[in-house]
């Protein structure tokens, strides 16, 4: 005998839908006002929160196209949000310890350009980063082969994200840092 049935309809899901994109804005938000507030400059808030849309977009996107390819399962559940806030955190993180070095640079060495501070900056934080990267990728690699079913796709999200963290923090945050305080530079 069958004592209840429920249904999720379109517009469940399409509720659903609309209170993930409040909660990413919401938070992507609160991440700008926070970094605006360790900083004391709009352009580093820009910077890190470019740099985190990019990875959570660049990683959704992979799941897209590798969905019908690899042979377990991609679907997004609550490991796969787990695995997305921990790769928010985790570039987070990584593009703070850069911009802390660029505002240290940039008060130690006054007359040198911007962009020159900038590139001393990530010169001095790239060993720290590669090595925290490939020793969180290790093991995170460990995870995937011989985690089993269930943690393949919680453990492919963490790879793609700590690959994609690691290139935003030097390579988006950091020019868009460089371009945002040129233009307020020149106007």
């Amino acid at each position: 005998q069958i004592i209840k049935a429920d249904l999720v309809g379109p517009r469940f899901a399409e509720d659903l839908r609309n209170a993930a994109l409040q909660s990413i804005l919401f938070a992507l938000g609160v991440i700008f006002v926070y970094i605006l507030i360790r900083f004391k400059k709009w352009y580093y808030s820009a910077g890190a929160v470019a740099a985190l849309a990019h990875d959570v977009i660049i990683t959704l996107g992979l799941f897209t196209l590798l969905y019908d390819i690899v042979p377990f399962s991609l679907d997004i559940d609550q490991a796969i949000i787990a695995a997305f806030l921990t790769i928010v955190g985790y570039s987070l993180n990584d593009t703070v310890v850069v911009f802390d070095r660029i505002r240290e640079n940039n008060l130690i060495f006054k007359t040198e350009d911007y962009d020159k501070t900038v590139n001393r900056s990530i010169n001095n934080t790239l060993s720290r980063t590669v090595v925290t990267s490939v020793t969180t990728l290790l093991a995170v690699t460990i995870l995937f082969v011989f985690g089993g079913e269930v943690l393949k796709g919680l453990s492919l999200a963490l790879i793609m994200g700590i690959l994609l963290g690691t290139y935003s923090s030097i390579f988006v945050a950091s020019s868009l840092l460089v371009d945002l305080q040129a233009r307020k530079a020149t106007s």
